[in-house]
């Protein structure tokens, strides 16, 4: 396994979330419907359609086409998923941009970054029932794999490990915050739809990651 992916390999990595997100529309939204407003599928579809479309044109590598995406989900998804994952992205994006090849450490950089920014403009932690739930776990498990002088593929899978069982977790928690926290008690026994799509986004970037690696 290789330790490291260039600029240009890394932007399949973008081209795989906007399929997997395109897949899963109607699940994001069906999950969303049990305790929210049902459309965090047709949102974040509209918002990677359109990035695609931008992306199309361009001979973009990963941190550019990161970027791109951001600022497309920040311009045209209402509510607060579009500033969320906007952020996500861009900061993937900005803190990747001056690293070619991308390996492990740059790669503990972009998370540690987008759950720094996340942090700036969100009061959700661990425990609210939102996509801090997947994050945090994966950005954790990542940052102690590779502490632990695991290879980068093995911390690609740490995170997604960490991520899975954050998400998991979500089920049996009462919402804190958003639209769901009116429910209070009525909001346990379903998972979080912005946990499940957080969670799509890092499994479905660390296996096409770990892709680049072999």
């Amino acid at each position: 396994m290789k330790e490291s992916f260039s600029q240009s390999a890394g932007r399949t990595a973008v081209d795989a979330l906007i399929a997997m997100i395109h897949q899963n529309r109607g699940y994001l939204s069906e999950i969303d419907g049990a305790i929210g407003d049902g459309d965090h599928g047709i949102n974040m579809d509209k918002g990677f359609t359109l990035a695609e479309r931008e992306l199309a044109s361009k001979d973009a590598g990963m941190s550019e086409a990161f970027t791109i995406l951001g600022r497309t989900l920040v311009d045209e998804i209402g509510g607060s998923m579009g500033p969320l994952y906007g952020t996500f992205f861009k900061r993937l994006g900005s803190a990747s941009r001056p690293k070619d090849p991308v390996d492990s450490e740059t790669m503990e950089h972009m998370l540690v970054s987008v759950l720094e920014g996340l942090q700036a403009i969100s009061p959700a932690k661990p425990g609210d029932k939102t996509l801090m739930d997947t994050l945090v776990p994966g950005v954790d498990q990542f940052k102690n794999a590779r502490a632990d002088g695991k290879c980068f593929a093995d911390c690609l899978d740490s995170m997604i490990g960490g991520a899975e069982k954050g998400w998991q977790s979500t089920k049996d928690m009462e919402a804190k915050l958003g639209r769901a926290s009116r429910l209070g008690e009525r909001s346990r026994g379903v998972l979080d739809a912005g946990a499940t799509s957080c969670y799509l986004i890092i499994k479905t970037m660390g296996e096409t990651m770990k892709e680049l690696l072999k």
